[in-house]
């Protein structure tokens, strides 16, 4: 049996640790706020912190590691901040764990993956934007667990963009939501990448992948991990806001 799951790295998640699940069948997700929960984000500025809520984010469960668009920084423009972080990282160094969200795959047979996409939407029809928020995605493909500045982040990923935020935004994009190509082939915890990829096995005493089997890659579980950033463009709460995730395995 196939199962798509949605998992949560809290903000002090211990190297190793197994990710917290979202129940999102019983209207659980994530939800973006200013310096904790319950504190609005200011206009046309990105949350400070990140919590798994109820379905319409008057709830919190867990805090999550917090990832931050900061247009600001002259250092690594778009940089992802992690866990809140004054001192921030470009989105290359951040690691798998420190992401606030896992998407999880998972079959009793070793398959492969293909044609994995995210879409940001309204909660009530994948063809409609987000209403009133803007949203940065970007896909972490980083297993060594160490924070790190250089290109550490794995090659094999589904878009090839320098480690750019993809940006949903309903002011400025067409009439549906144009979809996010995310990693075929993951692999377990990530863990999958290329022969040509440039990465070492090892780096210290964690390893950078554990196959490198590229979009052939079979197994009974791949993960995805992502790291999202949000931003109201008007006042008031943002309930009709929702993410979508499908592949084709086979």
């Amino acid at each position: 049996m196939a199962t798509i799951t949605f998992h949560t790295n809290t903000s002090d998640a211990a190297i190793g640790a197994d990710p917290t699940l979202i129940e999102h069948t019983e209207g659980s997700g994530l939800g973006f706020f200013g310096g904790s929960f319950g504190i609005s984000v200011p206009v046309n500025q990105y949350q400070s912190a990140t919590y798994v809520v109820n379905s319409n984010g008057t709830a919190s469960g867990v805090q999550c590691s917090n990832t931050k668009y900061d247009v600001t920084n002259t250092v690594f423009p778009g940089s992802g901040a992690v866990l809140g972080a004054a001192t921030q990282i470009g989105n290359s160094g951040i690691p798998n764990y420190q992401a606030p969200l896992n998407i999880r795959f998972e079959h009793d047979e070793g398959v492969r993956v293909q044609n994995c996409r995210l879409r940001i939407f309204d909660r009530n029809d994948i063809n409609n934007h987000a209403s009133g928020v803007t949203t940065k995605v970007y896909e972490v493909r980083h297993p060594n667990p160490v924070q790190d500045i250089g290109q550490t982040a794995l090659e094999h990923r589904g878009v090839t963009d320098a480690h750019a935020w993809i940006e949903f935004d309903p002011t400025e994009a067409p009439a549906a939501p144009e979809d996010m190509v995310f990693t075929a082939g993951p692999g377990p915890s990530g863990l999958n990448t290329t022969a040509s990829d440039t990465v070492s096995e090892f780096a210290g005493a964690y390893r950078n992948w554990i196959s490198q089997s590229g979009t052939a890659c079979r197994a009974t579980r791949h993960d995805w991990y992502v790291a999202l950033s949000a931003s109201p463009n008007e006042i008031g709460s943002k309930t009709d806001y929702g993410l979508y995730f499908t592949l084709e395995y086979l």
